[in-house]
């Protein structure tokens, strides 16, 4: 019986380098970039610093990497920091902020929707007169989009007030715009747009844009010349980085192509809603699904090699551009035809 073909909806993280990225590495030209800054990453990091609307960027291996660094030049031993609920520097980073950088976290509640923070709690959290021994919040955590609230979107002018109240209240601003990409495709506006006012804001290439390794942090100069010095220290730093940055550069002239994987997820979540799931209608490419039993509606699903991940009281599918159009139609097929589909809708009362 020949196996059936699966198809990977965990994340846009499994994406594969295509022949023309793997090309465009296997010629790059490279330097040294510990001792002389590798000639291919510079224009990398030149281009990515441009779209952002910042003076400069650094390559990191990894957004995690990207995000701590910021943390750890924003905050001093001790010094709390904010960010809404579940976002990834809270929930998905091994606790690196606390350990590393030596901040105390504190999550803001979803006052304004799913994954959005009212400016009332920044205000009360951020509350500047305090004896010398209590906590003092020093920086303020963004996500555009915000992955475990289903990719949902922060507009500029919202995004212009959470700056603005935090600036009031004398807090720093980091961005952890991991997928700012879908944001800037989905709100149909330049990148730079997303990140205005803020100190230092995170990318990453190796999610929809299909790179294999790869994230960029950006600010000011001078913050980018203590991130270098910080990812050496964190282990970093890389000799031969163009073969990476190339495909960063590839990766960069595919932001128009998430525009498709947006369309896909809509897809996938009417095509789920017809057959009876629970769903949300996705803005980007995350689709969440609510389900009576997680373990087995994973299991239904990769019996009929379909994979997704678990979140609480439910399952995330992801579209990429690995995932096609057809393959999303057939992904409903197969759910559909499953003898045991119902087991993964929710019960209606």
């Amino acid at each position: 019986m020949t196996p059936v073909r699966r198809i990977d909806l965990r994340s846009d993280t499994v994406t594969q380098p295509d022949e023309t990225m793997r090309v465009a590495m296997a010629a790059a030209e490279v330097g040294d970039d510990v001792l002389d800054h590798d000639p291919t990453m510079r224009r990398l990091e030149e281009r990515a610093a441009d779209l952002l609307g910042v003076d400069a960027a650094l390559w990191v291996p990894s957004g995690t990497m990207g995000n701590l660094i910021a943390l750890m030049i924003h905050l001093q031993r001790g010094d709390r920091f904010l960010a809404a609920r579940s976002s990834h520097v809270l929930e998905a980073e091994l606790g690196s902020a606390a350990w590393l950088a030596g901040g105390m976290p504190h999550p803001l509640e979803w006052s304004g929707g799913p994954g959005r923070i009212a400016l009332d709690d920044i205000r009360a959290q951020a509350a500047g007169t305090a004896p010398y021994y209590a906590l003092r919040t020093r920086l303020l955590c963004l996500e555009n989009t915000h992955n475990f609230a289903g990719g949902v979107v922060t507009p500029p002018d919202e995004h212009a007030k959470l700056v603005a109240t935090a600036r009031d209240a004398g807090l720093r601003v980091h961005l952890d715009g991991a997928r700012l990409w879908n944001a800037a495709i989905a709100l149909d506006v330049p990148p730079a747009a997303l990140t205005v006012g803020v100190d230092t804001v995170q990318v990453c290439l190796s999610k929809g844009l299909g790179a294999p390794v790869g994230s960029l942090i950006a600010g000011s100069k001078t913050f980018v010349t203590e991130a270098r010095r910080v990812r050496k220290m964190l282990g970093g730093g890389v000799r031969q980085g163009g073969v990476l940055a190339a495909a960063g550069l590839i990766a960069l002239d595919r932001i128009p192509d998430l525009a498709a994987d947006h369309a896909n997820a809509v897809a996938l979540a009417e095509g789920l809603a017809e057959l009876g799931w629970e769903v949300s209608r996705p803005q980007t490419n995350i689709v969440l699904a609510a389900v009576p039993d997680v373990t087995v509606a994973l299991s239904t699903l990769e019996r009929v090699g379909v994979l997704a991940v678990a979140i609480p009281g439910g399952v995330r599918f992801v579209t990429h551009r690995d995932v096609s159009a057809a393959d999303i139609g057939e992904v409903v097929r197969r759910i559909s035809a499953a003898p045991s589909s119902a087991a993964v809708r929710p019960v209606r009362a």
